[in-house]
């Protein structure tokens, strides 16, 4: 579904921004991750099911640059927001999933 170029660049970004992460604040390890999300999400088929798309709808809606430093209470319920998110997509794939779809 994603090309092995974008499989690339996902796992470069995770890869360097690990690296990263041990020079700065940890409050930017969650933005960090969710970019990587959005780029693998990016990087899905146009042919991606419909729960799929909503879960990428989802992680597209958070902003780029959220960070828990501003108003914590609100970006862990965003956060929590993408969680139930992918459940609903995990749960609505469950048969697809199982069929080896």
């Amino acid at each position: 579904m994603i090309s092995e170029g974008t499989a690339v660049e996902v796992l470069a970004y995770l890869v360097t921004a690990a690296r990263t992460q041990l020079d700065e604040a940890a409050e930017y390890a969650p933005m960090r991750l969710l970019t990587a999300a959005r780029r693998l999400a990016d990087g899905l088929d146009a042919r991606a099911s419909a729960p799929l798309r909503e879960l990428v709808a989802a992680i597209d809606a958070m902003p780029v640059v959220a960070t828990p430093s501003a108003d914590r209470d609100a970006y862990v319920a965003r956060v929590d927001e993408l969680c139930v998110a992918l459940a609903d997509c995990l749960l609505a794939l469950e048969g697809d999933i199982g069929e080896g779809a």
